[in-house]
């Protein structure tokens, strides 16, 4: 007789659910939600991105395989972008560049290609999901460490967090969910910690151009004899409109380059070449197709500080420079998510609830504004204050 099965033990038992798919199914049933959720930007692709798509079309070779780390004029744009932009060199003997499937897929990568099962990667609070999700995922454990007041690195816990099982220290600048920006200063000191403990500096930079008053990125790969121990991970989705597209790539120690071969080929052969072509006008646009949106993600930021403002009776609000997020911490007992579901539910407005970072004492909030429009902002912030307000007081 066959046996049924009803329940399915895995390691995924042990994994978060995806908290945008959780919330996007709540707008779905919940129609003119204003989502000030998701982290992607209005804007479209550059028209470089698009225009590269005949070219793309043009060549019937381009639906086979294609290389496993990337398309040789991408691999080119790329090295350029990075020396321009990060100045971070690409030098043969040193490190390495290999496209991938979105900013995700290059951590994947990276843990699978540093780690075995039982592993540790130190995680500052709050983080990102997906981080900890994949970390999970690959038998290992997310080691987290809080940051200061303003969210900023404490080195010392970040010190006092380090076994002889530790693999990597992560760190995300610009910061999502915080939209911190972390000083030179102490991203040196933590790439030479990496250095003299033995272990990798895993740099996200998927936000490196949305920086605000004057405050500056800083790209740790640029620092001097940093290559062999440094990983760092870049996105197209944010800066130029290309969420949907999947591309993305990671700049690797050449001794770990076989070992992401391996990873890459066996879950997707090559990156998309369509996406490939794609990006290739992008970075031929360069950030200065960014920068210009940029100015228009300013004054919406504006508005919405603004309109936080007037509820810090409410909640409390901390100086950020980056990405294009407020982590609000609001003075109440309700636990994040109940309350994230009452702003849909009963103000028809969408944000993420702050346990998915890791946020699990207090209740905390990420605002989402990269989306926003002129119109939208004010609609939607009018929504979230007036839902803060209410459903605060009730209680």
């Amino acid at each position: 007789m066959n046996k049924t099965i009803t329940k399915i033990n895995s390691r995924m038992d042990l994994v978060q659910s995806p908290i945008i798919n959780v919330i996007g199914e709540l707008i779905t049933h919940n129609p003119e939600t204003i989502s000030l959720g998701q982290g992607v930007v209005s804007y479209p692709p550059p028209p470089k991105a698009i225009q590269r798509l005949t070219d793309f079309l043009a060549n019937p070779e381009n639906h086979k395989y294609k290389s496993v780390v990337g398309i040789p004029p991408l691999l080119k744009a790329i090295t350029n972008k990075l020396k321009t932009d990060n100045d971070i060199l690409i030098q043969d003997e040193e490190n390495k560049i290999v496209v991938t499937a979105g900013g995700n897929m290059a951590f994947v990568n990276a843990i699978l290609a540093i780690t075995k099962a039982g592993d540790e990667i130190i995680l500052p609070k709050p983080y990102y999901f997906n981080h900890e999700m994949a970390i999970i995922m690959a038998n290992c454990r997310p080691i987290l460490v809080e940051t200061d007041e303003n969210y900023q690195l404490n080195l010392e816990k970040i010190t006092e967090a380090i076994t002889d099982k530790t693999k990597a220290i992560l760190t995300v600048s610009p910061n999502n969910p915080t939209g911190v920006v972390y000083p030179e200063s102490i991203l040196k000191q933590i790439n030479e910690l990496c250095k003299e403990k033995g272990i990798y500096h895993i740099s996200d930079e998927p936000y490196e151009y949305f920086t605000y008053n004057g405050v500056k990125h800083i790209s740790p790969a640029s620092f001097p004899n940093s290559s062999r121990h440094t990983i760092t991970l870049y996105s197209l989705s944010k800066a130029y409109g290309f969420a949907s597209w999947r591309i993305g790539y990671m700049v690797i120690p050449k001794h770990l380059l076989n070992a992401v071969k391996k990873i890459q080929d066996t879950i997707l052969i090559c990156p998309p070449v369509v996406s490939q072509y794609a990006a290739l006008g992008a970075l031929e646009e360069g950030k200065s197709y960014c920068q210009e949106k940029i100015k228009e993600i300013v004054k919406i930021r504006n508005i919405v500080l603004k309109y936080l403002e007037s509820i810090e009776n409410l909640c409390t609000l901390y100086p950020t420079n980056g990405a294009f997020y407020v982590f609000l911490k609001v003075n109440t007992g309700i636990e994040s998510f109940e309350l994230a579901k009452r702003l849909i539910l009963e103000h028809k407005v969408a944000v993420i609830p702050g346990n998915t970072f890791g946020m699990n004492k207090g209740c905390y909030l990420r605002i989402a504004y990269g989306a926003l429009s002129q119109e939208t902002v004010a609609e939607g912030m009018q929504r979230l204050v007036k839902g803060l307000t209410q459903i605060l007081s009730s209680t």
